[in-house]
């Protein structure tokens, strides 16, 4: 099961190789039980380089996202909760490497993308781009959902640098946690949209946790609320 991975791994360390390499970084998109996809594909890895606009289109299509945050149909909800991760930690070449900077968050991300009932790995995602990329992704999934993305409601870590007027905030973890089970109340509602930016939270504290620590908690929230969940994790461009 975790044949895709290994390769990886191997095409990774390669690629790191190359001093002319451009700088990316990796996203992983995984979902541990079926929420409406047609086959029973697992592992697909896309080994080109893409763009965070191209990733944004191709989570929609092939990931399936598009069943749940780009229908008008509230009813036929597969999802309760779709989340992007934003991270900071993990780079393309650093996926190869013994020595991790955040070991949780390798182990974390091997272990959701070897035992989901589906997940896709984008190996190579540009990080060049100006664009913050929570906004890149956001402006990627509306302008390829035609009308339906904007019937979304969108919730955001309090780190998250966006604004708007009808804009949710959230402080802590606990607060995500009432609005997951909020939302899995309420089975005619629409899939939520959690956007998890790098760092977590603002007001930590001393309790500040890395980023493999605050993945495993959002994961283990999401299990022990019974959730049928989706996620998206990528790096956060600098």
């Amino acid at each position: 099961m975790a044949a895709a991975w290994a390769v990886l791994v191997v095409l990774l360390a390669a690629a790191q190789a190359a001093s002319a390499a451009p700088a990316t970084a990796p996203a992983f998109l995984w979902a541990p039980k079926n929420y409406g996809r047609s086959d029973d594909t697992k592992e697909v890895v896309h080994y080109q380089t893409v763009s965070s606009k191209s990733l944004a289109k191709s989570v929609l299509a092939e990931g399936g996202w598009s069943n749940f945050i780009c229908s008008r149909e509230a009813a036929q909800r597969n999802v309760d909760v779709a989340v992007i991760f934003i991270g900071s930690t993990l780079q393309s070449a650093d996926i190869s490497k013994d020595n991790q900077v955040d070991p949780a968050l390798a182990d974390r991300l091997k272990l959701s993308f070897t035992s989901s009932n589906f997940s896709m790995a984008f190996p190579y995602v540009s990080t060049s781009d100006d664009e913050k990329l929570e906004s890149s992704l956001l402006s990627g999934f509306a302008a390829n959902c035609n009308s339906g993305f904007e019937r979304n409601d969108i919730t955001y870590t309090d780190k998250c640098t966006v604004s708007g007027q009808d804009l949710y905030k959230y402080p802590n973890m606990d607060a995500i946690n009432d609005l997951v089970v909020s939302g899995r109340a309420n089975p005619f509602g629409r899939t939520g949209l959690i956007v998890f930016c790098s760092g977590g939270f603002q007001r930590l504290g001393r309790l500040v946790k890395s980023e493999g620590e605050l993945l495993a908690q959002l994961v283990e929230l999401l299990e022990h609320s019974g959730a049928k969940y989706t996620i998206l994790y990528c790096f956060l461009s600098s």
